[in-house]
């Protein structure tokens, strides 16, 4: 989640006694959380794929409460460590807002897309399935691009807003919003540059062409810079009250 600034007007910071959690051990948290959570998502993919008799619409029911659960786990384990992000689009716009140091930026986009090929390398990997396969799971069209951007845009409007007035709620409420997501969007909702690279890598019930790969990103990126920018004038910022959210990292709790 993002990540918090130093408050200028005497307020306590949560987690603000973690000073010790240098940039190398967020990264790495941002990394397994990240493999974990493709894990989840192409593991259970596959084991719904495979019990589920062909029937595609339970197969998709199981693969998203087994992701909703994942990311509630996830984020909550992580989120004290790192912010829980997982998402390069989550990171750039963290950044663009003063949350994250940009030189930390790329080491943790490097952790979130390296991650994510892992976790989709250790599902493979125990599903007998080849370590890593290109996916011929065509998702194509405009139709879907733009449906990446509104899963993204509604992604990120939950995580700002949540992280903002009520983080103890956020992994509840990210989590709640993939799951819907799954269902009311047409691309069942990747939502995470990281995510969309790694499952164009297993041609199982979780992935994506990669030939199809940079238009779900352009449309990830564009739905959250719509998003930011509509979040910064619904509940602008001021130097008293910067956004609560899960714990300072970086710069914030030096």
């Amino acid at each position: 989640m993002p990540t918090v600034d130093k408050l200028p007007c005497g307020h306590a910071t949560p987690g603000s006694s973690s000073a010790d959690v240098t940039l190398a051990r967020r990264a790495v948290a941002e990394g397994v959380g990240t493999a974990m959570l493709l894990g989840a998502i192409v593991g259970s993919g596959i084991m719904a794929q495979r019990l589920a008799g062909g029937n595609v619409a339970i197969a998709l029911l199981a693969n998203t409460i087994a992701i909703g659960g994942a990311l509630i786990a996830l984020i909550l384990a992580f989120g004290s460590i790192s912010g829980a992000q997982f998402n390069p689009a989550i990171t750039v716009v963290d950044a663009m807002l003063g949350g994250l140091p940009w030189r930390e930026v790329a080491p943790y986009i490097t952790a979130q897309v390296g991650g994510a090929i892992v976790g989709v390398a250790a599902a493979n990997t125990m599903f007998g399935e080849p370590l890593l396969f290109v996916s011929h799971r065509f998702r194509g069209g405009a139709n879907l691009v733009f449906s990446e951007f509104v899963a993204t845009f509604g992604l990120v409007i939950v995580v700002w807003t949540c992280t903002r007035f009520q983080p103890a709620r956020t992994p509840f409420a990210v989590a709640a919003y993939i799951v819907a997501a799954y269902w009311f969007t047409a691309s069942t909702s990747f939502a995470n540059p990281a995510v969309t690279i790694a499952q164009s890598l297993s041609d199982t019930f979780a992935g994506i062409s990669p030939a199809n790969v940079p238009g779900f990103i352009v449309g990830e990126l564009l739905g959250t810079l719509v998003a930011t920018a509509l979040f910064a004038w619904l509940a602008p910022r001021s130097a008293c009250h910067a956004p609560r959210v899960v714990v300072p990292v970086g710069d914030a709790a030096e």
